[in-house]
């Protein structure tokens, strides 16, 4: 592939790194830390490689104790490069043989090769111009533990890998468990070889590569390159310096080998998280909620409370003078409740409506948990487990927060009735009227008394005008005072109503920041988590 080629593959990569680091700190929080530690370890990863040699492809050739994997790497090397440093310790320490040396040096520190080895042209492999490193590894099946933790480091940084097997083990569980299925993402960038061919009959050679080809199958790796070839006599040995040749030359491994992390780190995401969607938070689901904590935060008492509150004032301000006086000694209910505070300021105060008790807290409870379960609706488990916990985070401070929206909440914003002062002016002259008859009728009395003149009293249909107004004045206060009671009752029932739309919105408000506003972003977390990791696949 052209060098352009390898650009877009890079510039494509680029975007896959920045989804799953997106990804990553969505799920902080809601995956395991294992995992997420495993996708950093990716970025880092990633990060590191490509500041450094981009011009340079790293093939290490992997194999188990007795397959022949240092003669193979010399024969495709072209040298007996491993032979030549037989005195290093040879069961820790890979071995490097470099063609094209400029900038290799922080790549092969990065990777933590000492043993390093310029090699020779070789004519149609490679050359200084090449850019290719092959790395002979210790056994992975070495009985020293920091042989194994060697060549498991090195499965996760070399850009390709070359799996040498033997006829004899080639089949063995513990390369194809630990090593092979779990790198089924990177069949790009991995080549199996089955070395020591030449102690096979020539007819059991098929069947053998065969046999190892369904068994890479079943690991995920089906269209894995599989070579046949013997280091000793030489088969097949120039069809590995071909495959490695091409991987070199394309400039393309680097970025492969990081695509086939980035995607293995995804399915582990993936598996983490679990498939699906949350529901997210319906208009009906907030409807419910804020119904269910404005009966919790006793609306309901305080909607009524203002019923009755203007029932009262209006018979204080409407009711016959004679007997108004008397409603002075009948609690004002909002005042009970604390309520009831002009020119005060209600944000600072506290409601003496009762504390929320078992009941209201179970309720409340209940109205959170309904309401997290239908947000969370069709989210994967670790998900739903986060949204529930968002909507019930704030439960503590709930009731204090309920109980200041309703102190809050301006229940007397409409001030006094515009009809209070007419029939406040009718009922005192209606009562003037009367007392001006008693006094008229008195002033009558009192001449009779001192046996003076009495003037004749006018009449009205036959009745004295004393009487008239006597009468007339009691019973339009009295009339009065009935369709006073009448037109408040409807206007308190107008403002009970109004009063409880208005605790309600309060109630929501608080509804809104406590519970649905935590939801919602943890639900909007998912649907980002999900986007930027089928972004980074």
């Amino acid at each position: 592939m052209s060098r352009h080629g390898a650009a877009t593959e890079a510039s494509r990569l680029d975007r896959r790194l920045e989804a799953l680091n997106e990804a990553r700190e969505l799920a902080d929080g809601a995956l395991p830390d294992e995992v997420l530690d495993g996708v950093l370890q990716v970025l880092e990863r990633a990060s590191s490689r490509r500041s450094l040699s981009g011009d340079h492809t790293v093939v290490g050739f992997f194999g188990a104790t007795g397959s022949g994997k240092s003669t193979l790497f010399n024969a495709v090397s072209g040298e007996d490069i491993a032979t030549a440093a037989a005195r290093r310790p040879t069961t820790s320490e890979p071995l490097a043989g470099i063609w094209g040396a400029e900038g290799s040096g922080e790549l092969l520190d990065w990777l933590g090769v000492r043993n390093r080895h310029h090699a020779s042209p070789v004519p149609g492999f490679a050359d200084d111009g090449t850019g290719l490193i092959l790395l002979d590894l210790p056994d992975f099946d070495s009985t020293r533990a920091a042989n194994r933790e060697t060549v498991e480091r090195m499965v996760g940084l070399v850009d390709v890998l070359v799996w040498v097997l033997d006829p004899q083990k080639y089949a063995d569980a513990a390369v194809h468990n630990d090593f092979l299925a779990p790198l089924a993402s990177h069949g790009a960038v991995t080549l199996v070889v089955l070395n020591q061919v030449d102690r096979l009959p020539d007819r059991d050679i098929p069947p053998v590569l065969e046999s190892l080809k369904g068994i890479l199958a079943r690991d995920g790796l089906g269209k894995v390159q599989v070579i046949g070839a013997s280091a000793v006599v030489g088969t097949g040995v120039d069809k590995v310096r071909a495959a490695i040749r091409q991987v070199a030359t394309q400039r393309r491994a680097q970025s492969q080998r990081l695509g086939a992390d980035v995607t293995q780190a995804c399915a582990r995401l993936a598996k983490a998280s679990g498939a699906g969607e949350a529901a997210g938070v319906k208009t009906a689901s907030k409807a419910r909620l804020a119904e269910e904590l404005a009966v919790a935060a006793n609306v309901p008492l305080v909607a009524e409370a203002v019923v009755r509150s203007f029932q009262l004032e209006s018979t204080r301000r409407t009711g016959w003078p004679v007997t108004r006086w008397l409603v002075r000694f009948r609690p004002d209910p909002l005042r009970r409740l604390n309520l009831r505070r002009e020119g005060s300021r209600p944000e600072l105060n506290r409601t003496s409506l009762p504390p929320a008790g078992a009941p209201e807290r179970a309720r409340t409870d209940a109205a959170v948990r309904e309401f997290a379960d239908a947000a969370s609706d069709g989210a994967p488990g670790p998900w739903r487990a986060v949204i529930r916990s968002a909507a019930r985070e704030g439960r503590e401070q709930l009731p204090d927060a309920l109980d200041q929206a309703i102190a809050s909440t301006d229940l007397v914003a409409a001030g006094k009735a515009w009809w209070w002062t007419p029939f406040n002016t009718a009922q005192w002259l209606a009562l003037l009227t009367a007392l001006g008859g008693f006094a008229w009728l008195g002033a009558l009395a009192a001449l009779g008394y001192f046996l003076l003149p009495v003037p004749e009293v006018p009449l009205v249909q036959g009745w004295p005008v004393p009487t008239v107004m006597i009468a007339g004045g009691a019973l339009l206060g009295i009339v009065l005072a009935i369709l006073a009671k009448v037109i408040a009752g409807a206007a308190a029932r107008a403002r009970g109503a109004a009063a409880r739309k208005r605790l309600k919105a309060s109630v929501a408000a608080v509804a809104e920041d406590f519970v649905v506003e935590p939801v919602e972003l943890e639900v909007s977390r998912l649907a980002s988590f999900n986007r930027a990791l089928q972004a980074a696949r």
